[in-house]
């Protein structure tokens, strides 16, 4: 008798990595991390590192807490840093702020430091990390203020400011890296991972 799948949750409040999710036919539920990510993102930065050691350790530590709640569960945890060099970007307070952020990334390459993990029971069972760098070509000021217009408060779920998969594409000049991280997960490898654990089909 064949035994039953392990229930996948998903610690993020993210559309983008449950569509991500959704689209390869993994079947999870949501149930978003409530962790305070400042103190830990301070402490890291304050001892100089990297943007992908922080996310790493986000992800994990959002997995954790909801590990906590659904201990039987293979818990996805996940998280993202804009970095541009040595400055770290979080998701825009408003719309004010998304522009400035834009105006800053314009012309320049940045990375997105993504990182998951899954825990099962406060252990953890996988991690993977991807680090994909993005050119945002030099576009005027009157395509910014009619795509930030336009865009909305979209923007502010992003910590980039901008939505690949829409009208954010028009940003930029060149993409190298795991597409599907710069949505918000490194997907290939977690479902490599899922298969083997037999949580989806093989």
């Amino acid at each position: 008798m064949a035994s039953t799948p392990e229930r996948i949750v998903l610690a993020s409040a993210s559309t983008a990595r449950a569509a991500l999710l959704r689209a390869a036919g993994v079947e999870f539920v949501i149930k978003p991390s409530s962790i305070d990510e400042f103190p830990l993102k301070y402490r890291m930065r304050a001892a100089g590192e990297p943007a992908i050691a922080c996310a790493l350790a986000l992800a994990l530590e959002k997995a954790r807490s909801v590990s906590l709640r659904c201990p039987d569960a293979l818990v996805i945890g996940a998280d993202q840093i804009l970095a541009l060099g040595n400055e770290w970007f979080d998701k825009p307070a408003d719309l004010r702020e998304a522009r400035s952020q834009l105006e800053r990334l314009r012309g320049c390459v940045h990375v997105l430091a993504t990182a998951a993990g899954v825990v099962k029971a406060r252990e953890t069972l996988w991690t993977g990390a991807s680090v994909p760098e993005l050119t945002m070509r030099r576009f005027s000021d009157s395509f910014l203020d009619g795509y930030v217009a336009e865009e909305g408060d979209s923007l502010l779920g992003s910590v980039g400011a901008y939505r690949l998969e829409g009208k954010g594409v028009q940003l930029f000049s060149g993409i190298g890296g795991d597409y599907f991280a710069i949505l918000g997960l490194p997907l290939i490898e977690l479902l490599d991972f899922l298969r083997a654990r037999g949580a989806v089909p093989q």
